[in-house]
């Protein structure tokens, strides 16, 4: 009897579609209290507002993702980061399911820009009380924790 061997043919793995992908994402506030929030081009949640992130890759901390991530998509140098909160998004019209870890920062510097136009069409600083709409579930569950964060900061 033979033994069954992986096929070396096949397509890889995509995480968050073909297997719950690992995410991160990172809330940064100005010192007026606004967070910037970033337009998404593509799927997931193509057309949502969102916070800063992405993919975790391998043997990566995903503080350390979450960071590059934010560094990649605005162009800010991110300083000390903090935990926010998990979260985890099963969106059955994109095909994905996400668990992320969110962070959140008021340590940056820099101006944001829109570094990554193929992925993101837009950006602002908006009151986290009043974000723009449609907002991504990572983004609706970072600014469920937000007044947490900022108690914690003050503290």
């Amino acid at each position: 009897m033979s033994q069954s061997s992986p096929d070396m043919n096949t397509q890889p793995q995509r995480p968050g579609i073909d297997f719950p992908g690992v995410g991160c994402g990172l809330v940064i506030q100005r010192d007026d209290g606004k967070i910037l929030m970033l337009r998404r081009m593509k799927a997931p949640e193509a057309g949502s507002w969102s916070i800063a992130g992405g993919k975790v890759d391998p043997m990566e901390p995903s503080l350390e993702a979450a960071r590059r991530e934010a560094e990649e998509e605005t162009g800010l140098t991110i300083g000390r980061v903090t935990f926010l909160t998990a979260a985890e998004a099963i969106l059955p019209a994109d095909g994905q399911h996400w668990l992320s870890m969110i962070y959140a920062t008021r340590d940056f510097s820099g101006e944001a820009r829109l570094t990554e136009p193929d992925k993101l069409s837009e950006f602002g600083w908006f009151d986290p009380k009043n974000p723009p709409r449609p907002l991504s579930v990572f983004a609706e569950q970072a600014l469920l924790y937000l007044d947490r964060f900022l108690m914690d900061e003050t503290a």
